[in-house]
């Protein structure tokens, strides 16, 4: 089997861009995959189709070996965008294989360690911890779910004094929890902290309340400053989606700068390296909660890396089209998405699928020949002397 074509594809999941990727075989088998999207968003295609160059004509069950071939054939490390390709790439790969022997990805993993895969939602909109436990037990109800996930910021922490961003903090959880006793929440300060012992504070302060995990509070880039940082808390946490490789995760780890990863299947180069992470991490005692604000594809490709790793806890998730959310919700856009089966919860876990080979979804390609692309870009938040802050 050769690899003949690679098709790259701008569109929509509800209110992002996402970029795909469709690999194309002499045999008639078609592997897809999906980018991190990376802005600018738009450069994705062409560096895709430069790649295409390295694979074109190659054997697509060799993965190893062609990721390494993307890899290496660039004078420096890729970055960012480098690693989305390339991670769709593989995704694409894997998929490929595993559609040649009839068989889900995760079979080609070992087998599944795990029936189902336990997944969060995150929970942004609501601001009222009334509204908060409205939203969850809606999800309880129609998809069983029970972990959610949500800011820790109640207040412009750039326009309060810190006292007052600890107790907004506190007395709102605080109201929460009592509401929800049999919720779990993870808070996300999304790397809004720049000082390190403010990130000690924040976390502290949710301690008593038992949170699923506290994500990166401060940037990544001081790899130690994690360790110094994890030695001072009382609450387990989470960090990784802002690293790409396992050379930083083994950093991160060597100073005991995390309880649980949080690598991102469609940013750290795809399923094969996020392996290699994970391994790395099981050695550690340390658990992975894979990043996953993406669309059905990338959900259906963490499924299967989840299914198969034994030191996986739980996965990030976000409902894919309106009747998901239900059909008053204006926020979730289209109704309709590429992937034309998505996982959804039953029981607040995602179910696999035995009997369907590769990822185990059918992508809906005249919903990718229509132009959904619609752009986005991170808000950056500004202080009250006109700097920005960090996110």
């Amino acid at each position: 089997m050769k690899i003949t074509g690679l098709r790259s594809f701008m569109t929509r999941d509800i209110n992002r861009p996402r970029v795909l990727v469709a690999i194309d075989t002499d045999e008639g088998i078609t592997g897809w995959g999906e980018c991190y999207n990376h802005g600018p968003d738009r450069a994705l295609p062409a560096l895709l189709e430069y790649l295409y160059l390295q694979v074109e004509g190659e054997d697509p069950t060799r993965i190893e070996r062609l990721v390494l071939k993307l890899l290496q054939q660039s004078r420096f490390p890729p970055g960012a965008l480098g690693l989305a390709a390339i991670s769709a790439i593989d995704h694409a790969l894997w998929d490929i294989s595993a559609k040649a022997l009839n068989v889900p990805v995760y079979r080609l993993l070992g087998g599944h360690v795990r029936d189902r895969v336990r997944v969060y939602l995150g929970v942004y909109a609501e601001n009222a911890p009334a509204a908060v436990r409205d939203r969850c037990l809606d999800m309880q109800e129609r998809y069983g779910l029970t972990a959610f996930k949500l800011s820790p910021f109640r207040v412009d922490i750039h326009a309060s004094p810190w006292g007052k961003v600890l107790k907004s903090t506190t007395d709102w959880v605080a109201a929460l929890v009592d509401l929800c006793p049999d919720f779990e929440f993870a808070f996300d300060a999304h790397a809004k902290l720049f000082e390190p012992w403010q990130a000690v504070q924040l976390g502290n302060a949710l301690a008593p309340f038992h949170p699923l995990f506290y994500e990166e509070p401060m940037r990544p880039e001081n790899i130690e400053a994690w360790g110094r940082l994890k030695a001072q808390l009382q609450v387990p946490l989470a960090t990784g989606e802002s690293l790409y490789s396992r050379f930083e995760f083994t950093r991160l780890l060597e100073c005991a700068g995390v309880d649980i990863i949080q690598p991102d299947i469609c940013a750290v180069g795809g399923l094969l390296e996020m392996r290699k992470i994970a391994a790395i991490a099981e050695a550690h005692y340390v658990t992975v909660a894979p990043h996953n604000p993406m669309g059905p594809l990338a959900t259906a490709i963490n499924l299967h890396f989840s299914a198969a790793q034994p030191n996986f806890k739980i996965l990030e998730y976000r409902l894919p089209y309106k009747a998901a959310y239900g059909g008053d919700d204006e926020a979730a856009g289209d109704h309709d998405t590429y992937v034309s089966d998505p996982y959804l919860p039953v029981d607040g876990h995602l179910q696999l699928r035995p009997d369907r080979p590769g990822w185990g979804v059918e992508i809906d390609e005249d919903y990718l020949k229509t132009d959904r692309y619609v752009h986005w870009q991170r808000k950056l938040p500004v202080r009250p002397d006109g700097s920005y802050g960090y996110c």
